[in-house]
């Protein structure tokens, strides 16, 4: 699996998916610009020592990324999409796509890939779960599809 941060602002939030990754074998990719350097102290510190076995990509923006990858399958989360993240049919080689804390997915890429956009369900009114939890739940359903595969 592949977990793409569109833009993360908060380090913190990045060490914890940082750590979520190594932990799962999912690979993550940053998308630039960062809210932060990349030898931020909090960064470091939410992902703790897994730093050494995390597969991780750094890409100058969204064009750049999809030009290295050649992703197959994409996958958007978002408080806007419609349909629920549960519904997806996930595979190994996927890519979920994150937008950054503060402002989500830029319009452009909800409209372009509308029909790959998905939420994870919250009460209504409520604006939305952090970053790093979002990723972990919707990461750990493609997991749970496909079996925890190579996991214990």
């Amino acid at each position: 699996m592949n977990i793409v941060l569109f833009e993360p602002e908060i380090p913190q939030n990045t060490g914890n998916i940082a750590r979520t990754c190594a932990s799962t074998g999912a690979a993550l990719h940053l998308i630039k610009p960062l809210g932060f350097s990349i030898d931020d102290k909090q960064l470091k510190r939410a992902g703790l020592d897994y730093w050494h076995s995390l597969n991780i990509s750094y890409h100058d923006g969204f064009d750049a990324f999809l030009e290295t990858e050649k992703p197959e399958n994409l996958w958007f989360l978002s408080t806007k999409g419609v349909s629920h993240y549960h519904k997806v049919k996930y595979s190994s080689n996927d890519y979920l796509v994150f937008g950054k804390e503060t402002a989500g997915l830029p319009a452009a890429i909800r409209e372009k890939y509308c029909d790959r956009l998905f939420r994870v369900p919250m009460v209504k009114d409520n604006r939305s779960l952090n970053l790093s939890n979002t990723v972990a739940i919707v990461l750990y359903e493609a997991l749970r599809q496909q079996g925890f595969e190579g996991m214990s």
